[in-house]
């Protein structure tokens, strides 16, 4: 892959960091991350002890324009905005409005589950723990691309529709879109829209006043990042995200300079300053308890003792230490957020690009030197770790794309029209199979997007190329035989291994309709 070298700029620095670190170890370990991993720009921000002791932006916004990235960049923080709605959901109980184990259909009677005895038991909890049996990002075709029609009351009526792969409360699987039907339950109860109450009762009160809910809310744009994705081994800007169906989830844009405010509220308990407790210790402490038990594997090449998720949080031991963290992606973006309370200390790095080792190897270098560490080189590792999973990807996908080629080269005779018509999933809604000046497409009907020309492999498999090369995101089609010898019936799965969970193929069942 080629890499691009971009200079990093100092825009913003506040105080002195510690005797742990220096700022210039911080310049050249965010410099080489760049560098490593074909990063257009980060920004970085350290909190410690209640302050903000570094703001800092590196390399570029925007490739195109060349806008130095710096510590007011605005930044999509994708899924670091779920703990924005747990918060919210704490100011209701607090308020009295609604309890955390009030059954989601007193609020949303037309909430339903795939299982009777789940909608029964759905409580606001659950919405917010990744263990309502769901598989990984289940359903997140409906907000994932962006381009679609769908609305957060089709989830409400759709998620029945999803099978779980696992029993109520049993299994860990990260989900979005329970987080978006949080937010209807926001907005029923409150009265307010989701983006409206963030911003008027956690964001404002504690100075995040650039920042926005949703980007369709920032009244300036003029210091905001593109997205970026490497595609077919070059660098290339990419439509933003903004469909405001994902606010609940991932709506959120925040520079390391006002989320630094949020980071301090945490670790304070929910109070801000004197003058600004936006929840209670009492939620504070509910939404920093583990409710989801998640698999022991030691992040390395730290020891732990427990892995959870709390409400909207991710908490674990990490070497004797409670670390509080998230972290989010959206196309061609990714962030995260991390907190050691026993220390006061606050990390927060926002790319410009959606490869995540590079915030990993930048929040655990300096993470390493506040907590006393023996030294690791991250950057080492990370860039080994992801060069053996991209090789493994590529030869998965090679070998599929070589039998593709062999066929196309050996002018194989397919009956295409057998397989051709109008096809419905409970959930995605229609998708069309067709002929056009003799090659043969997928489009979805409700994601305008998903469009892409079909290939054949073996059997009765395929293989659609998405027209949209960024979304890395090819996917195999599995046609069935009926006993009658038609083919009414298809299943999909993704070809990479490193395809986004959130292209969720293999939750799709697609039947015939004409």
């Amino acid at each position: 892959m080629k890499k691009t070298i971009f200079i990093a700029i100092s825009l913003f620095t506040l105080g002195s960091l510690s005797a742990q670190i220096t700022e210039k170890e911080v310049d050249v370990l965010v410099e080489n991350t760049l560098k490593t991993f074909n990063v257009p720009g980060i920004a970085v921000g350290i909190v410690k002890d209640g302050k903000m002791v570094l703001a800092k932006g590196y390399g570029v916004a925007n490739i195109q324009t060349k806008q130095k990235m710096d510590a007011n960049t605005l930044v999509g923080i994708a899924s670091n905005s779920k703990a924005f709605t747990s918060s919210a959901l704490a100011i209701l109980v607090d308020e009295g409005k609604i309890n955390w184990d009030d059954k989601v259909k007193k609020y949303l009677p037309e909430f339903k589950m795939y299982n009777d005895y789940v909608t029964e038991e759905f409580t606001i909890r659950d919405l917010l723990t990744h263990k309502s049996g769901l598989g990984l990002g289940a359903g997140d075709l409906m907000i994932w691309p962006d381009g679609h029609d769908f609305t957060p009351r089709d989830i409400v009526r759709n998620i029945q529709y999803l099978k779980p792969v696992s029993g109520f409360r049993t299994q860990y699987d990260y989900d979005n879109l329970l987080y978006v039907i949080a937010g209807e339950v926001i907005e029923k109860v409150s009265g307010k829209s989701w983006c409206d109450f963030v911003e008027e009762r956690l964001m404002k009160p504690i100075g995040m006043t650039k920042s926005a809910a949703s980007w369709r809310r920032l009244k300036d744009t003029t210091n905001v990042v593109v997205p970026h994705v490497p595609t077919n081994g070059k660098l290339e800007i990419v439509p933003r995200y903004t469909n405001p169906i994902f606010d609940a989830a991932a709506g959120l844009y925040a520079s390391v300079n006002e989320l630094s405010h949020w980071l301090i509220v945490q670790m304070n308990h929910g109070k801000y300053d004197e003058n600004q407790q936006l929840f209670s210790e009492k939620q504070w402490k509910e939404m920093w308890t583990p409710q989801t038990i998640l698999p022991m594997n030691n992040p390395h090449p730290y020891s732990s003792n427990f892995r959870s998720y709390g409400l909207g949080w991710r908490l674990e031991d990490i070497n004797g230490h409670l670390q509080v963290s998230h972290t989010g992606g959206l196309d061609g973006i990714v962030t995260q957020t991390i907190m050691i309370p026993d220390v006061k200390l606050g990390i927060i790095v926002l790319t410009n690009q959606q490869n995540g080792a590079a915030f990993t190897v930048i929040s655990n270098t300096i993470k390493d030197s506040y907590l006393g560490l023996p030294k690791f080189d991250h950057l080492a590792y990370f860039g080994q770790e992801r060069r053996a999973k991209e090789d493994n990807a590529d030869k998965v996908t090679d070998e599929v794309w070589a039998e593709v080629n062999q066929n196309l080269t050996a002018k194989t005779k397919i009956d295409f029209k057998q397989y051709t018509g109008t096809f419905k999933d409970n959930w995605f809604g229609e998708v069309t199979i067709y002929e056009q000046k003799g090659k043969w497409y997928f489009a979805s009907k409700r994601s305008k997007r998903l469009v892409g020309e079909i290939f054949w492999q073996k059997d009765r498999s395929f293989v659609v190329k998405w027209n949209v090369r960024s979304f890395n995101a090819d996917a195999h089609i599995f046609f069935d035989l009926d006993a009658d010898g038609t083919i009414n019936h298809f299943k999909m799965k993704a070809i990479s291994p490193m395809t986004d969970f959130s292209y969720d193929f293999h939750d799709l069942d697609f039947h015939r309709v004409k």
